[in-house]
């Protein structure tokens, strides 16, 4: 990624040959660590090179995520001369595992064929919004929007956007906006996203599983920045539309700040069942079943 949004596809495909042209020393040197850890099981989020070192070791594996990287590949360089040759490990890898569980919402996985469905996977925070308004010195009717990027590095100017009547954003460290409606999140001091996602009005973010399915677990309303290229995206957009609510922005209006109308379009929407993130309890019986 260049940034929270752009993938460089060209330098990918370059670091995939380089590492898949020494793919047999890069495995004798995984299954050396694997030999020693001893482990009896692997849960893998999603690393294809354990997976294949599992194999050879026979040791049992469970391979759990919404993705996997070889169809992630094959999205973004389909004309590829060499993709068959690239994915055919990654490939192996994941069909090697007992089973591939993947949590609600996941994209499509059709070149495998271990892939198990269960619910969603979130962490569950608390809304700590009075001491929030307290700390920033906002007012009942106010409007508090969280911007976060899923956790990647995207420098934000502000400066520019319009101002919105009653509405203030509460912003990642580095924003550039000196102005009394962005406020820096580590004012509030260590506090877990999760916290802040359940105690603000909205949440403009980019697609991303953790993103969408937390502020759906927490009844947060999303406004997301489009990301037509990620192969994630079709899939998330249609559960976040499904189990909460959502406004999808373009890049332009991200870019230049007019969320007015969509803010207000999607703080009108009606609420709905806050989703359940039930896959952590799948996932551990699976692996309490492998265990035994």
């Amino acid at each position: 990624m260049a940034d929270a949004l752009t993938v460089q596809i060209d330098a990918s495909l370059a670091a995939y040959r380089t590492f898949h042209t020494d793919w047999e020393r890069h495995l004798t040197w995984q299954i050396g660590l694997l030999r020693e850890a001893t482990p009896d099981l692997i849960l893998a989020d999603i690393p294809y090179l354990t997976l294949a070192a599992a194999a050879r070791l026979d040791i049992p594996a469970v391979a759990l995520c919404s993705l996997n990287w070889a169809d992630v590949l094959a999205a973004y360089a389909p004309e590829s001369p060499d993709l068959d040759r690239l994915c055919a490990p990654m490939l192996d890898a994941y069909n090697s595992a007992a089973v591939f569980l993947c949590p609600e919402p996941s994209m499509p996985m059709p070149t495998l064929r271990n892939v198990h469905p269960i619910g969603p996977i979130g962490v569950l925070g608390r809304s700590q919004r009075p001491l929030i308004d307290h700390r920033l010195g906002l007012r009942d009717d106010e409007t508090l929007v969280l911007i976060g990027l899923s956790g990647m590095e995207m420098r934000l100017s502000l400066t520019h956007w319009p101002r919105l009547p009653g509405v203030h954003w509460l912003t990642p460290p580095g924003t550039d906006a000196q102005r009394d409606d962005v406020h820096d999140w580590t004012i509030l001091g260590a506090r877990p996203m999760v916290d802040l996602i359940a105690s603000c009005d909205a949440f403009l973010t980019k697609p991303g599983y953790g993103a969408f399915v937390e502020a759906a677990c927490h009844g947060t309303p999303v406004l997301y920045v489009e990301r037509d290229d990620w192969p994630e995206e079709p899939g998330l957009s249609r559960w976040l539309h499904t189990h909460g609510r959502a406004q999808r922005l373009s890049r332009e209006q991200f870019a230049q700040g007019n969320l007015g109308v969509p803010l207000r379009e999607l703080l009108v929407l009606p609420a709905c069942e806050s989703a359940a993130p039930t896959g952590i309890a799948e996932a551990v019986t699976w692996l309490e079943r492998l265990m035994r």
